[in-house]
Order: structure tokens, then sequence, then C-alpha cells
């Protein structure tokens, strides 16, 4: 055996890596990048999947929260009328009752009908149907009136042109909307 000892064929004298070395090296970092890389793609896939998860969830949640509000609205509707019928019942059975005497006077009958209307008409302001009736000299509304006619006034009349003359229908109001605009005559300019 000799003393004399080879240096390694790839390895070179001046203490620097071989290009097969440093293409080791640079594989190695390569594939700690890529597996970096998968870690990272396999993080975003699973945070799509959350949130694909979660926006399925909300996008349900919608539509239940418009499907129960269609149904409040729905039975709203219902019961507001429900509401409504069931205040005009005491009006019906006034009126069948009214019609069950056959023997009463003009007197009776009169004063059975002003009972009856005063019911009516307290189930409608109960509902808030209102009237409008406005008085002679008010201003024309015409977002509550309807004109009919304009009637030339006397000129010894103080009453201003475009005031209501006189009421031929009243109108009504429901909750501020107008539901019949009252019927009037208005004073024609002098």
């Amino acid at each position: 055996m000799s003393d004399n000892i080879q240096p390694e064929q790839n390895q070179d004298l001046s203490g620097e890596p071989s290009p097969e070395e440093l293409e080791a090296a640079q594989a190695a970092n390569e594939a700690d990048a890529l597996s970096a890389a998968q870690a990272e793609v396999a993080v975003l896939q699973a945070k799509n999947t959350e949130l694909a998860d979660s926006y399925l969830r909300a996008k349900a949640e919608v539509e239940n929260a418009r499907r129960r509000a269609d149904d409040e609205v729905a039975k709203a509707r219902k019961f507001a009328v429900e509401s409504f019928a069931e205040s005009l019942l005491p009006v019906t059975d006034s009126l069948e009752a009214g019609l069950l005497q056959p023997e009463a006077t003009a007197a009776q009958i009169r004063e059975g009908t002003e009972a009856t209307l005063k019911q009516l008409k307290s189930a409608l302001e109960r509902n808030k149907v209102v009237e409008i009736n406005p008085s002679a000299g008010a201003r024309f509304d015409p977002h509550q009136h309807q004109a009919i006619s304009m009637v030339p006034l006397p000129p010894e009349s103080t009453q201003e042109a475009n005031t209501v003359v006189g009421v031929l229908q009243k109108g009504y109001l429901i909750a501020d909307r107008v539901l019949r605009p009252a019927l009037v005559t208005v004073a024609a300019p002098k």
C-alpha cells in the first residue's frame, strides 16, 4: 500500500464545489421549492373549499330569508284583510237585525241606520280609512280632490278661484294614501 492519497476525481483541488455538486444542490433547492409550492397549493385549495362552502351557506341563508320575508308579507296581507273584515261583521249584524223588524217605523229605521253608519265609520277609522270631505272655500288639492266642474261665482262672492264650492261625493284615504278622491265642484276664475 502506498501512502500517497489520490484526490477524488470529482473534487476540485481549489476547494470549490464541482458542477455536479452544484447541480445536486440546485436540484435539492428546487425540490424544496416544489415541496413548499405544493404545500401552499394545498393550503390555498383548502381555503378555496372553505370559502366556497361559506358562499353556498350564505346564499342558502339569503334564499331562506327572502322566502321567510315573502311568507310574512303574504301573512300580513291575509291578516290585514281578515282584521278589516272582522271589524265589518258588527255592521253586517246590525243591518241584518234591522231587516228582521218588519213593523219598524220610519223613525226607528232612521235611528237604526244612523247607528249602523256610526258603526261603519268607526270600523273604517280603526282600519285607517279616513274621509276626504273638504269644506266650501277649501283650497282645491288635485292629490285628494277630483274636479267635476268649474262653477262661476256671483260677483259679490268673496270666495277665491280654484277653491271647493261643493262636495258631490266624499273621498277616502287609507293610511295617508288616496283610496278615492273627493268629487268636487271648483270656483271658476273671475
